[in-house]
């Protein structure tokens, strides 16, 4: 059971962008220091409140001075020419001495949808998957190149000079590449069908409600069933956790007007209300719009109380979804009391939560 750290990020808009990327950096140093195991960092282009265009810059600053593995969370595949992603990711797998999960994604940012001609969800699907067509055959074949598709093309021919290197896209230092993987959001999810087909890891994301993440496990028994595939499906869940001395306190911090929490789940509510997207943070399919609630979202999504508390709910989310292997706590912005508040949480979920939750993995529980 590895624990990770999972940052959108997500911050208010207003904020200057310097600081933003000054307090994700202190944040991951402090995952590091913690003992979490990964860092997972998303990529966004056209948001301020989404600062970060290129994760694979930010994590390349932080590999000298940490142990964590590193993921991308995510490349959103359809805004980028696949050679450029082929070659850049190889880059930092030989940087980081093998420290890199590739993490993929057709994309969730409208604002970027718009600005890289992306708007349609099939298209994005179907680009997503010649995207890292593309990349794996480059990764696994030497010039000449010859890749077509929809999309892309990707031609060396004319330019190839063997003895000099020239016309050679670089290889990754992981063979025959990093592991990929792929986010889910809704309960019947093609990206997790996708991924058991291809032996590809899940992330079930965090801002959606239990009942999805429940989805997601009985996708992939169904995907593992239908393809014949016996090997287990790298799965990680990632959710919000608050973790306090008790819990009334950590109830406190989570339901306060100055909460992170708070505010993620309002800017995100928010976004999948006015797109029609509301049903993922729905606790039941059946439920009215009108009915989910701010209060409601933050009761399902995030997992709060003492040590205890915590313990016994993430064992009981693990009972209920099915026995997935990695816990990622969401990150959060830290204006106002919350860079204490998390602190916190993230001590005592690696500290007095983790050992405990690790021992009832090992010991099969579901």
């Amino acid at each position: 059971m590895r624990l990770g750290l999972f940052m959108m990020p997500l911050h208010p808009p207003d904020r200057p962008m310097h600081a933003m990327l000054a307090e994700d950096t202190e944040k991951s140093l402090l995952a590091d220091r913690l003992g979490f195991d990964e860092l997972w960092v998303g990529e966004h282009f056209s948001a301020t409140s989404e600062p970060i265009a290129s994760p694979l810059m930010f994590m390349a600053a932080l590999a000298p001075r940490t142990k964590l593995t590193f993921a991308t969370g995510v490349i959103n595949l359809p805004n980028h020419h696949p050679a450029k992603v082929a070659a850049e990711v190889a880059q930092f797998d030989h940087m980081t001495g093998g420290r890199l999960i590739l993490g993929i994604g057709p994309g969730g940012l409208p604002s970027d949808w718009e600005l890289f001609g992306n708007t349609d969800a099939m298209q994005r699907g179907k680009r997503m998957l010649e995207s890292i067509e593309a990349i794996q055959t480059i990764w696994a074949s030497d010039p000449p190149y010859d890749i077509a598709g929809p999309t892309w093309t990707a031609r060396i021919a004319q330019a190839v000079i063997p003895e000099f290197g020239i016309g050679t896209m670089p290889k990754p230092l992981q063979h025959p590449h990093p592991p990929i993987a792929i986010t889910a959001r809704s309960a019947d999810s093609f990206g997790v069908r996708t991924a058991v087909e291809r032996g590809w890891g899940v992330v079930s994301a965090n801002f959606v409600s239990e009942r999805v993440v429940e989805g997601h496990g009985r996708t992939l028994q169904a995907a593992r069933a239908a393809t014949g595939r016996t090997a287990r499906t790298d799965w990680r869940v990632a959710r919000n956790i608050c973790v306090a001395a008790t819990d009334s306190e950590a109830e406190a911090r989570v339901f306060d007007a100055s909460s992170a929490n708070r505010y993620y789940f309002h800017y995100l509510s928010t976004l999948a209300r006015r797109a029609g997207l509301l049903s993922t943070f729905k606790p039941r399919e059946d439920l009215p719009d009108e009915a989910v609630t701010l209060e409601a979202i933050i009761e399902d999504c995030v997992i709060c109380g003492s040590a205890a508390t915590v313990l016994d709910r993430l064992v009981a989310l693990r009972e209920r979804v099915g026995p997935f292997d990695h816990l990622l706590m969401a990150g959060l912005d830290w204006s106002g009391p919350n860079a204490a508040w998390e602190q916190e949480s993230m001590r005592r979920l690696a500290q007095e939560v983790m050992p405990r939750f690790r021992q009832h993995a090992a010991a099969g529980g579901r």
